[in-house]
C-alpha cells in the first residue's frame, strides 16, 4: 500500500481545523486509510544516512505518513487528501471539473510522428492556466509526479509525466522518435548539451534515474517531444529539458505523458490537472490538448466527463449486510465523492444511477459503489451475522478433529508447499513414476516446482531435514492435500485429504507411530478387526520402497488400504540428510466420511 507523506500542520489547515493524533487516527479509520507513522522531516533524512538523535525536535515540522488503498491515486498528495476528507466531513460540495471552453485558433495541438510506434506510441496532453505557485505547492506537484511513477506508471514504463512552463516554449508541439544520436538538449538541472546516446552513458551513475535507462537504451530510435522551434521539451521517460523547467514563478503547466498504455495515461493525466486545478484562478477548469495521430485521428485531452453507472439498492444493502433507507445511501455515496441519484423501474425495483467523477478511476463496478457505501458507513457499525445457510465443511471439521488429538499427544502442525522437485517426490523416496499418479508443472518456474507432491512425506521429510539440530525427539504432523491423476474428472485430477506424521529420535519410535494410527481410528470410530474384516481395520505386512523391509505395514480399512506406516529406509533419510531414524505414517482421511 502506497504511503503518503504530508505535513501536519498545513494538512490541518486544509482540513480547516486541528486534530489530536487520536482523533486523525479515528478521522483516518472511519475513511478507510490509515496514519502509519508521525516523524519529522530531519527523522526521516537521519533515518536515512544512518545519524544519532539531535536536539531541537520540537522545533521541526511533524509530518504524518499515511497508507492509502493502491488504487486511490487522488490520494496521493495533500490537495487531494484535504478534499476527499473535506468532502467526507460535509465541509465542501463534490467538485465539477470542467474542460475550457476555447476557439479552435487557441487550440494547442501535439502531433504525433509514426515512429513514436516503435518505442511508447501514445500521448495526452493539457493546460494548467494562470497557477498559483508557492514552495509547499510546488514541491507537492512535483511530489505527485514522483508517486504516480511509482505506483501506477510502474516506474515509468507504462507512464511517464512531463510537466513544462507554457510561457517558456511555443506550440504546435511535436512527439517524434528518432536515433539517440540526433537528439541534442541541455537536460534537466544541467548547463550543457547532450547527446540522447551520451545522457545513456551520463547517468549511468545517477541514483535516481540510472533505473529508467532501460526502458529505452536498447531501441534504435528514442522517444523526444519538440516545440515549433525545435526545443526540446522531454526525452520520456528519462529527463526533461531544461529550457521548459517550472519554477514557482511559473503561471502556466504544460502537462504531457506518453505511455505504452492510453488508459493508464488518461488516468494519470486526470490526476495531475484535478489535483492541482484547485490552484487555478478558474477554480477546476482544466484547458484542453489536441493530439493528432499520424493517421489522421484526432482526440482531445483531457476528457473530464463523468461517468454513469446504474447500481440496484438491493445489491448495495446485500452486499454491506445492512438494510439501508435510500435518502442514506445516497448520503453516504456523497461523503465518497459520487453522487447518486435515485430512480424506480417499471417493476418497483429502486436503483442508484451512480455519477463517478474524473478522480475516482477506481470505481469500476457495483462492487466498488457497494464498499464505499461501507465505508461511508462505518464496518464498525455492521453488525456480526452467520448466514443460515453456512454449513460447516464435514472434511474441514474432520481434519480439525484430527490436528486437535495429535497436537494433544505432544505432536508439532507443520505446513508444506503442496508443490516440490520431480526428484524429492520421486527419486529421492526410492518411488519410480508410474506416469499415471503425479500432475507435473509444465512450465515450472524452478526445480523446486515441478510437481504437485502425491504424498505429505517430501515435505516433512525436508521439514526434519532443516531442523535436525533441534533437540530430539522430533514430532511433527501435517493434515493437507495431495493431488492425484484421475481422469473421471473434468479437470483430469483430484485433490485428497491427507494425514502425515513424523518421529525422529535417538530410536526409530516405531512404537510411537504405531499408536498413534491406533489413537485415529479410535476418535473416529472405527473398531480393530480381524484381517477380512470390512468393519473396522486391521494392518498387515506392507512392502513399499520408502520404507524399511519387515519394518512397514499397510492399514486397511473396510478392505481398502488406506495407508502405511513404518521405519524409514535408511537410503531415503541419506537422501534428505536425515542423521537419525525416523518413523512415518501416512492415511487418506476422506475414506472415514
Amino acid at each position: 500500500m502506497p504511503t503518503v507523506s504530508v505535513g501536519r500542520d498545513r494538512l490541518f489547515e486544509a482540513l480547516g481545523r486541528t486534530y489530536t493524533q487520536e482523533e486523525f487516527e479515528e478521522l483516518c479509520f472511519k475513511f478507510g486509510i490509515e496514519l502509519d507513522d508521525v516523524t519529522t522531516e530531519k527523522a526521516i533524512i537521519r533515518k536515512e544516512k544512518h545519524l544519532g538523535e539531535e536536539e531541537g525536535l520540537e522545533d521541526e515540522e511533524v509530518i504524518y505518513k499515511i497508507e492509502v488503498p493502491a488504487n486511490r491515486y487522488d490520494l496521493l498528495c495533500l490537495e487531494g487528501l484535504a478534499q476527499a476528507l473535506r468532502i467526507f466531513n460535509g465541509l465542501d460540495p463534490i467538485p465539477t471539473y470542467k474542460v475550457a471552453g476555447i476557439n479552435k485558433e487557441s487550440f494547442l495541438e501535439m502531433h504525433v510522428k509514426s515512429e513514436t510506434s516503435r518505442i511508447r506510441p501514445y500521448v495526452v496532453c493539457a493546460v494548467l492556466r494562470d497557477v498559483t505557485f508557492d514552495e509547499a505547492r510546488y514541491n507537492s506537484f512535483i511530489d505527485l509526479q514522483d508517486r504516480l511513477h511509482q505506483n501506477i506508471c510502474r516506474r515509468r514504463t507504462l507512464v511517464a509525466i512531463g510537466t513544462h512552463d507554457l510561457d517558456t516554449i511555443e506550440g504546435p508541439f511535436t512527439y517524434e522518435a528518432l536515433p539517440p544520436s540526433e537528439i541534442n538538449f541541455v537536460p534537466l538541472k544541467q548547463t550543457r548539451k547532450f547527446a540522447a546516446n551520451e545522457l545513456m552513458e551520463f547517468y549511468q551513475s545517477d541514483q535516481k534515474l540510472k533505473k529508467f535507462l532501460h526502458i529505452i537504451e536498447g531501441s534504435p530510435v528514442f522517444p523526444v517531444i519538440y516545440d515549433q522551434n525545435r526545443t526540446v521539451l522531454s526525452l520520456p521517460p528519462i529527463i526533461n529539458g531544461a529550457h521548459s523547467a517550472i519554477t514557482l514563478k511559473t503561471k502556466n503547466v504544460f502537462i504531457e505523458c506518453t505511455a505504452t498504455d492510453l488508459t493508464k495515461a488518461n488516468i494519470v493525466l486526470n490526476t495531475m490537472v484535478t489535483m492541482f486545478s484547485v490552484y487555478c484562478k478558474e477554480k477546476f477548469q482544466v484547458e484542453p490538448v489536441k493530439v493528432i495521430y499520424p493517421d489522421g485521428k484526432l482526440y482531445s485531452c483531457p476528457d473530464l466527463s463523468v461517468y454513469h453507472m446504474d447500481v440496484p439498492l438491493s445489491y448495495i444493502t446485500r452486499i454491506v449486510g445492512v438494510s439501508l433507507p435510500e435518502k442514506e445511501v445516497a448520503s453516504l455515496l456523497y461523503r465518497m465523492q459520487l453522487e447518486a441519484k435515485l430512480s424506480i423501474s417499471g417493476d418497483e425495483t429502486v436503483n442508484f444511477t451512480v455519477s463517478v467523477p474524473p478522480t475516482r478511476s477506481d470505481i469500476l463496478h457495483p462492487c466498488d459503489v457497494a464498499e464505499d457505501v461501507a465505508i461511508a458507513y462505518g464496518y464498525n457499525e455492521v453488525p456480526k451475522t452467520k448466514p443460515s445457510s453456512l454449513k460447516p465443511c464435514s472434511l474441514n471439521q474432520l481434519s480439525d478433529l484430527i490436528r486437535m488429538e495429535i497436537a494433544m499427544v505432544g505432536f508439532t502442525e507443520v505446513l508444506t508447499w503442496i508443490l516440490c522437485s520431480y526428484k524429492e517426490n520421486f527419486t529421492m523416496l526410492n518411488r519410480k513414476d508410474d506416469k499415471a499418479t503425479a500432475v507435473i508443472n509444465g512450465n515450472p518456474r524452478s526445480a523446486d516446482f515441478e510437481v504437485v507432491r502425491t504424498s505429505l512425506m517430501p515435505g516433512i521429510l525436508k521439514t526434519a531435514a532443516h531442523n535436525k539440530d533441534h533437540p530430539k525427539p522430533i514430532k511433527i504432523f501435517e493434515v493437507g492435500d495431495v493431488v492425484l491423476l484421475d481422469e473421471s474428472k473434468d479437470v483430469g485430477a483430484t485433490n485428497r485429504r491427507h494425514f502425515a506424521a513424523l518421529y525422529c529420535g535417538a530410536n526409530s519410535g516405531f512404537e510411537l507411530i504405531h499408536g498413534l494410527v491406533d489413537r485415529i481410528m479410535e476418535v473416529t470410530g472405527t473398531p480393530f478387526v480381524s484381517p477380512g474384516d470390512d468393519v473396522g481395520y486391521y494392518i498387515k505386512s506392507a512392502d513399499e520402497p520408502e520404507f524399511l523391509p519387515g519394518r512397514q505395514a499397510s492399514i486397511i480399512y473396510k478392505g481398502k488400504q488406506i495407508g502405511t506406516f513404518g521405519i524409514v529406509h535408511p537410503e531415503v533419510l541419506q537422501n534428505f540428510d536425515i542423521p537419525d531414524p525416523c518413523s512415518f505414517v501416512e492415511l487418506n482421511m476422506e475414506i472415514f466420511l
